[in-house]
């Protein structure tokens, strides 16, 4: 049975509850299990030598981040070497692999299904890294549930519509010490991200949380959340995932379009 949605939580990593298979084994921290409606997140462990597959994906869009180890990820015909902070775009039609390498390889995988009418892209980008600057967001000011911080993060748009992605989208959030990516909501979209480099804080609803990597906030839609880290930082904070369906406001803000390619 599913439960009614909840407006948000933080999932720690020591309270990921996985099921084991010949291949590895796989938790569910985001999905229906929790009262999420749009997307569901995946914490996959492939061991060494081993193949994780999902199959064909024929209403599904799918996209994959490489939080430890190496491999290779296909998706369908298209094969690449992947480390940590790599990324995969699985679009719908489309089949995801995750080789693991002789030390294992764990990824978080976003999944969601679509609802139909969705643009399609002509030529959706399959591979990605969490560090790749082509396309930013900076100064942003969030949407005006708290004041915003004047030292604003860099957003890298990895997979998004100007990619080819027609629902999900995957964003990197880089704050340095003292930075915040303010705080903010979005009126359609569940938001799930995770923790991906050095501790920083996570606002949700009414507070701000520490935060380790690998920790994973969900938060319905119109439930404030951003991210920060402290002054007393010594090391930069990443932040990885982003809003299903994709917020518009999130690249109008950037000045690029929202139309998918």
């Amino acid at each position: 049975m599913l439960t009614e949605q909840i407006q948000g939580t933080i999932i720690r990593t020591a309270d990921f509850v996985f099921s084991p298979f010949d291949w590895g084994r796989v938790a569910e921290p985001v999905g229906p299990m929790m009262g999420a409606h749009k997307v569901t997140l995946l914490v996959v462990e492939v061991a060494p030598g081993k193949t994780w597959r999902l199959g064909w994906a024929l209403e599904e869009e799918n996209v994959a981040v490489i939080f430890d180890g190496s491999g290779h990820g296909d998706v369908t015909a298209h094969r690449t070497e992947v480390s940590r902070g790599s990324a995969l775009h699985s679009p719908t039609g489309k089949t995801l692999e995750l080789e693991a390498g002789p030390d294992g390889l764990t990824a978080y995988v976003w999944r969601t299904r679509l609802e139909g009418g969705e643009p399609t892209g002509s030529n959706p980008r399959l591979d990605n890294e969490l560090w790749n600057e082509e396309t930013q967001l900076h100064g942003f000011a969030g949407t005006g549930e708290v004041k915003a911080d004047e030292r604003t993060a860099v957003m890298n748009f990895l997979f998004w519509p100007g990619s080819g992605s027609a629902r999900l989208c995957l964003h990197c959030g880089i704050q340095d010490p003292g930075q915040t990516f303010n705080v903010h909501q979005h009126p359609d979209g569940e938001e799930a991200f995770i923790a991906f480099e050095g501790n920083g804080q996570m606002y949700l609803i009414d507070r701000w949380h520490d935060v380790s990597p690998g920790d994973v906030l969900f938060a319905a839609p119109g439930v404030p959340h951003g991210t920060r880290n402290p002054d007393d930082s010594e090391a930069r904070f990443a932040t990885c995932g982003g809003p299903t369906p994709f917020d518009p406001v999130l690249y109008a803000r950037a000045n690029v379009s929202a139309e998918v390619k």
